[in-house]
């Protein structure tokens, strides 16, 4: 449903480039960047599906730089601009949050303001304007109801990793975008994307580099996720988990579990340790 700020945002677009008008984007829309070729993608060796979302997540990038000029997403610009600070900084220490870690927050899981309203649910409502093909629309909702989750590793079916995520007990099997394999046992945490075109290709993207949780066990997680959810308050605890690893109690909670509990890196991984409410297991509280 349409909130408040998306609403505002609608009609200001409404009035730069009118509703059906496929011939122009909205006065002033320049990608800075030129957009992600998906055969060229393909080609260098990404995962078809992989590289999909990659071309929506950067029509989501666009919108968001755009948009981000305009008086009615100052709020959403100032907090996202904010965290960026405190959370990405651009000279020693460098930070532990990977761009596609933080700007899946940015995108669908930051909750504007005091609204419920998201970047990316402004950019579904505001369609009708921006223009996105059905399948590029259908791509963006999936993505704007991801959440990052925490996952135990399986081991491998074929070329594929099995994650059987903590407390929902789901398995699914996936394509480590990062090309990261890992090995059975481990803990990830980690935003999955579902299948595009389930007939095709029936397994889930690992979109994020792959966080490794090292130090802990799976029962100090599982006890962590389930006295969290607690006072979460949607209900049942499906959705109370949702609500937690997406939203968390409050707004850069996971920003800050990310740079406190960073521990070290490789090029396709990076591993963190602590337990988010237990600051004495977090090495930089």
């Amino acid at each position: 449903m349409m909130g408040e700020i998306s609403r505002r945002l609608h009609r200001k677009l409404t009035t730069l480039a009118p509703p059906g008008d496929k011939t122009r984007p909205p006065k002033g829309w320049r990608p800075q960047t030129p957009a992600p070729d998906i055969p060229k993608l393909i080609a260098e060796g990404y995962d078809p599906v992989h590289a999909a979302y990659i071309f929506v997540h950067h029509i989501t990038s666009v919108f968001s730089e755009n948009v981000s000029r305009l008086p009615e997403m100052r709020t959403y610009a100032q907090e996202v601009g904010s965290a960026e600070e405190e959370y990405l900084p651009s000279g020693p220490p460098m930070s532990p949050l990977t761009t596609s870690f933080f700007s899946c927050w940015a995108f669908f899981d930051h909750r504007i303001g005091k609204t419920t309203d998201t970047l990316a649910g402004c950019l579904i409502e505001a369609n009708d304007t921006i223009c996105m093909t059905p399948d590029q629309l259908e791509a963006l909702r999936r993505m704007s109801q991801s959440r990052m989750g925490i996952y135990e590793h399986k081991g491998m079916k074929d070329n594929h990793v099995r994650l059987r995520e903590l407390i929902a007990d789901r398995e699914f099997v996936c394509h480590s975008g990062s090309g990261y394999r890992g090995k059975k046992g481990e803990l990830w945490f980690i935003r999955l994307l579902p299948p595009l075109v389930p007939e095709l290709a029936t397994y889930h993207i690992v979109f994020t580099t792959p966080y490794v949780l090292i130090g802990q066990s799976k029962s100090d997680w599982i006890a962590y996720l389930k006295r969290s959810v607690v006072g979460m308050k949607a209900p049942p605890e499906a959705d109370r988990l949702h609500q937690l690893l997406k939203f968390g109690p409050r707004r850069n909670y996971w920003n800050e579990f990310v740079l406190l509990a960073y521990h070290h890196h490789q090029a396709d991984a990076i591993f963190l340790t602590g337990i988010p409410d237990l600051k004495a297991t977090l090495p930089h509280a």
